[in-house]
């Protein structure tokens, strides 16, 4: 039986008086993808900064790996191994790409682990190797966004979260990205994808939960719900 990685029960997360997340309930296990689909402001990205620690929930458990990580400050839940690509990227535009990967390991003091961590992220990011000086916000979108998964990716984590990893990319880099998605899916990696491109999402999860007004409204295996009359009269544009 496959291990839980990340379980999440029963979570109220607020703005202010905004009700943001009413009661979501979610799992993700070893070596899954899981997506998280919806219309904007389901509450997905809520899910996930909720998850990250940016924000604590009112009430419910988040669980990781068997660690209650409900009221955990965000570094300590980076340290823990939950990685979190932001949507918008959130690399730092002044800084080298050399050093946005070094800021990915700032809570580790080893030189040599450091350096072996970035000859992977190379190895998966060309392009990234070639741009090695170049100033983060001097890349383009497409790169930022192998910039911001490659930085996750410095503290091995043992779930990678990614919201809107294709937004504002072009339909060759959408694909560029969901290639590389999948790749470090096979190497290894539980992910926790919210993506509006619902399609491409369900193509590649094995499970995925669909958000309604900080709900779960639906959730099945990929192929089903890439099958469910709601989901492809909403999601996907089938009639």
């Amino acid at each position: 039986m496959a291990k839980k990685i990340l379980e999440v029960n029963d979570i109220h997360s607020y703005y202010g008086h905004i009700h943001a997340l009413k009661g979501i309930s979610l799992y993700v296990e070893e070596g899954e993808i899981v997506s998280l689909i919806g219309s904007n402001g389901a509450g997905k990205s809520t899910t996930l900064r909720t998850i990250s620690g940016l924000m604590h929930p009112r009430s419910g458990s988040i669980n990781l790996g068997g660690t209650d990580i409900t009221h955990m400050e965000p570094h300590i839940i980076v340290s823990n191994g939950v990685g979190h690509v932001p949507e918008g990227r959130g690399i730092f535009p002044k800084l080298s790409v050399r050093e946005n990967l070094d800021m990915g390991a700032y809570t580790i003091n080893d030189t040599p682990k450091n350096s072996e961590r970035i000859e992977q992220v190379f190895t998966l990011f060309p392009r990234l190797k070639e741009r090695v000086d170049q100033y983060g916000g001097t890349l383009s979108g497409g790169e930022q966004q192998m910039l911001a998964i490659g930085r996750s990716l410095m503290l091995n984590p043992r779930i990678l979260m990614l919201d809107e990893p294709s937004m504002g990319l072009a339909p060759v880099l959408v694909e560029l990205i969901f290639d590389i998605i999948k790749k470090l899916n096979k190497d290894g990696t539980t992910i926790l994808l919210v993506e509006q491109n619902a399609q491409m999402a369900l193509s590649i999860a094995h499970r995925g939960y669909v958000l309604q007004t900080g709900n779960i409204v639906l959730t099945d295996t990929a192929d089903k719900l890439k099958k469910n009359e709601m989901v492809q009269k909403s999601y996907l544009g089938i009639e």
